[in-house]
């Protein structure tokens, strides 16, 4: 649209935001997603534009006001769970979107090198692991690596390494998201590999009622880290009127909320791995119930409550 219509319709709500600065936290981080969105539409339309120098700063105190004065009352943990990491998933979800097609795409080639390379899953899996699995294939119990260790025991460590694996996708975005995207393209190409391995050896049906019962929640999360890591990158790449150093500052800060919020999420992962996913003979039904709810929450959380919370801070902060 032109810049004359885009000031019409949403002058008289930035010059609300001015005359009334003094509101509740929600109004507040309702009206910080509203300007971010109008300044992410002026950067892109109207980028030497006077309107998108005024949205910076207008933005910008909201910004201040918002973490400078926000609330420290006991419900601060809960909210950063209901409200912070849902606003901040919503700002970014074409990033999110486009690194879960990145991974896609990557773990295609995965699978697509493992069929045309018999060697390649060795390269990727190791010799020991697959040496073991065929083994366990002809024993006629394919997933019998996951009884070997003690429950417990193996629970810390799966977990521990998520959290370490998906900091690091996070932290390695400050390398312009280089080093993110190697950590995403090991991790697809070792799920494509490792996926066709058990295809090949026509045990997949078994693998994927398996593996899947704590692989949803784990592989979502490392693709939610890579975008954080994504976030940050972009903040240092395409500062738009920020200074690269405000810009950089601000997504590190919206990637780092990213990172820490898929703590939960990797220790009902471990748990799963650690405690559940052993039990080869359980029910088919009892599979399919677990795989579909950690399937449906992924969906919910990071892409329809998000959406959802969004619109309803952005018609609140209308009002």
């Amino acid at each position: 649209m032109r810049e004359a219509v885009f000031l019409r319709q949403n002058q008289e709500r930035w010059q609300q935001y001015e005359k009334r600065p003094q509101v509740g936290p929600d109004e507040l981080a309702a009206r910080f997603v509203a300007l971010t969105d109008d300044l992410a539409y002026a950067q892109t339309f109207y980028p030497t534009s006077p309107t998108t120098a005024y949205l910076n700063g207008l933005a910008g105190k909201v910004h201040q006001r918002l973490y400078a004065n926000k609330r420290q009352d006991h419900g601060r943990f809960g909210r950063f769970w209901a409200v912070e990491l849902p606003l901040v998933v919503a700002r970014h979800h074409r990033t999110l979107a486009f690194t879960a097609v990145l991974f896609l795409v990557f773990t295609a080639l995965g699978a697509l090198s493992a069929a045309y390379d018999d060697s390649f899953v060795r390269v990727i899996l190791g010799d020991g692991y697959v040496n073991q699995t065929i083994e366990n294939i002809r024993k006629g119990d394919p997933m019998a690596v996951y009884k070997k260790e003690g429950e417990t025991l193996m629970f810390l460590g799966i977990t521990a390494n998520n959290i370490y694996v998906a900091l690091a996708t996070f932290v390695f975005g400050a390398t312009l998201g280089v080093g993110t995207l190697v950590f995403m393209f090991r991790n697809a190409l070792m799920l494509g590999a490792f996926q066709y391995f058990f295809y090949h050896y026509h045990v997949l049906k078994a693998s994927v009622l398996t593996i899947w019962i704590h692989g949803t929640l784990e592989i979502s999360a490392i693709v939610v880290a890579g975008a954080a890591g994504f976030v940050m990158a972009r903040g240092l790449l395409f500062p738009g009127t920020f200074s690269r150093s405000e810009a950089f500052r601000l997504a590190a800060r919206d990637g780092l909320k990213m990172a820490i919020g898929l703590v939960p999420i990797f220790v009902v992962a471990g748990f799963l791995e650690g405690f559940v996913t052993r039990h080869t003979e359980m029910p088919l039904a009892a599979s399919l119930g677990i795989i579909g709810t950690s399937a449906a929450f992924i969906g919910w959380y990071f892409v329809l409550y998000p959406r959802q919370l969004a619109r309803r801070q952005a018609r609140a902060s209308a009002l």
